[in-house]
């Protein structure tokens, strides 16, 4: 037995953003596919909720939070790193891990478990992970049962009939603009992965097991597709650049994804929390969003917004997002 143990799920996004960055470390971990077999020792070391990932680590308390995991492990073992260089690009990688985990997500859930055969396919792969590759004979009803289950919670994470639209037209804008970003860069800042690689190549990754979205990226983003593959066990390819010979290439993630979708959301999200108040609703740039307040993204957002406080003082990094359209909804 290793010193690190992931439960884990192949169909769990998160899960493949915590193993990547194992592996990225370089850290010898048990990789534990959560299953019948194994639910007691998994709900032994459950917190308050029963999710995946679920890292036992030797000298931290049990997490199944991924940001707060990939934290960790940064702040334990930092190299190689993980962290930008610069300052500024350090900054926007807490931002775009945040995009990949709150407002990405959105997508790959609509996409998974919003229409068909996405949605049977997906639930065939969760009953075959629950019984450790080995399908009961009898598996038409639990199948039927995984996918109405999961279809039921698409109203939860925001992705209602009413938003689909906006969500669909969100991630295919956003990979378009990341496919050519990859074209001339390894990683998003550079020669090596930045937290935000692991977080949204981990949705995209997800998004590549569905035939309809996998369809689409395949024809469209090439360059994103080998990302992703790359990003299963990435490595040092080189240095972080900086902004300014990112931005070019950076800046329309930005100003045509970033800051028409995941910062307004996530600004009146934050807000309405703070009100407590059970729903909000938002315009963004194709429509009226509206959805029930999610109030771990909430916090999470606040975190973006206090290391973007703490820069206050970083010119190259507040000239970039008031210029690409984002600094009115991270003050």
């Amino acid at each position: 037995m290793t010193d690190y143990r992931l439960f884990g799920a192949d169909t769990s996004p998160y899960s493949l953003k915590v193993r990547a960055f194992l592996r990225y470390k370089g850290l010898a971990f048990d990789w534990i596919s959560r299953s019948r077999a194994n639910e007691a020792d998994f709900q032994a070391n459950a917190q308050t909720v029963a999710t995946v990932p679920l890292l036992i680590s030797p000298s931290r308390p049990v997490s199944q939070d991924s940001t707060a995991m990939l934290a960790a492990l940064e702040a334990d073992h930092p190299e190689p790193s993980a962290v930008p260089d610069d300052p500024a690009c350090a900054v926007l990688a807490l931002m775009l891990e945040d995009y990949g985990d709150e407002w990405l997500n959105k997508c790959m859930f609509q996409q998974r478990w919003g229409q068909s055969p996405d949605r049977e396919a997906a639930a065939l792969r969760v009953l075959t992970q629950l019984y450790d590759g080995k399908l009961p004979r009898a598996r038409k009803a639990p199948i039927k049962q995984i996918a109405e289950r999961m279809a039921a919670r698409l109203p939860l994470v925001g992705a209602e009939v009413e938003n689909w639209q906006t969500l669909e037209n969100a991630w295919r804008r956003f990979a378009g603009h990341l496919n050519d970003h990859l074209k001339d860069h390894l990683f998003l800042f550079g020669g090596r992965p930045s937290v935000a690689d692991f977080a949204i190549a981990a949705q995209f990754q997800q998004m590549l097991l569905d035939p309809t979205p996998a369809a689409w990226l395949q024809d469209r983003a090439p360059f994103l597709v080998a990302w992703c593959e790359h990003m299963e066990d990435p490595h040092v390819g080189g240095p972080f650049e900086d902004l300014a010979a990112l931005g070019e290439t950076l800046a329309p993630l930005f100003t045509q994804e970033l800051s028409v979708t995941y910062l307004p959301w996530a600004s009146a999200n934050a807000a309405s929390a703070s009100r407590n108040k059970k729903r909000f609703s938002v315009t963004l740039g194709d429509g009226v969003f509206e959805q029930s307040t999610q109030r771990y993204a909430a916090r999470s957002f606040q975190s973006v917004r206090a290391a973007l406080a703490r820069s206050a003082d970083n010119t190259p990094l507040q000239d970039f997002l008031e210029a690409t359209g984002g600094r009115r909804y991270l003050t």
